[in-house]
């Protein structure tokens, strides 16, 4: 089963120096069919303008991934991390028992462009903790690869999750596969550029729900960034 979602469908919300894109039901956006896909709860597509963000806030037992896409997220929380997230890192925060952060573009004159994703995770109550890694873009070009991870590996951030999170660059004949266990789900999503995945053409934004396939095969791609999750059913 293969379902495609046009970035257009997904909810919307300007707040004026916020402006996101909501794959799934969150805040003033809800919708009982994108409630979620598997134990992906959260994917944002957020642009935050210069000078302004996310004030303190808290989390309990959820796994928050940051992608940055453009400018530089400025990161602080109550166990100590003040951080800045460029382009080119992916963070990882376990909020398990609870946290406080803020998120902000101390920037003056760019706009902050990141994807913020939330897992559901399968270890709760953990010690909130936070790391941050930064991957190459040869490590990317061409190939899906692997970034978060339930396991501790060189090159991916951990989550207490039962899931995995590819990340790829794609364009001309550069072409991927990945293995699907089909009892689980997968979830793909453009970022930018268009690519053929199983088939389905996907332009910025758009997103493919895969279940009970055996294969993930990415193809054609035009200058296109794209995130791969192997999800718990």
């Amino acid at each position: 089963m293969q379902i495609l979602r046009k970035s257009q469908d997904r909810g919307y919300a300007d707040h004026g120096w916020l402006k996101s894109f909501h794959s799934f039901s969150f805040a003033g956006y809800q919708d009982p069919r994108f409630m979620g896909w598997g134990n992906l709860r959260v994917i944002n597509e957020d642009r935050v303008a210069a000078g302004m963000g996310f004030g303190k806030h808290g989390h309990r037992n959820m796994e928050i991934i940051s992608y940055v896409l453009s400018g530089e997220l400025a990161h602080e929380d109550s166990i100590g991390n003040i951080k800045g997230i460029p382009p080119g890192d992916v963070q990882r925060m376990s909020a398990g028992a609870g946290v406080m952060h803020s998120e902000f573009n101390h920037a003056k004159d760019q706009t902050t462009h990141f994807l913020q994703i939330w897992i559901e995770p399968n270890t709760l109550e953990v010690a909130p903790s936070y790391e941050q890694k930064t991957i190459a873009v040869t490590d990317k070009q061409g190939k899906l690869c692997l970034i978060a991870s339930p396991a501790e590996q060189e090159n991916t951030v951990k989550i207490y999750a039962d899931a995995k999170l590819y990340s790829g660059l794609f364009d001309g004949d550069q072409k991927a596969e990945l293995a699907l266990d089909p009892k689980r789900k997968a979830y793909v999503h453009l970022i930018r550029g268009s690519l053929d995945v199983n088939g389905q053409t996907l332009n910025d934004g758009d997103a493919l729900f895969i279940q009970d396939e055996t294969q993930l095969t990415i193809a054609n791609g035009k200058n296109a960034e794209v995130l791969v999750f192997d999800l718990s059913a």
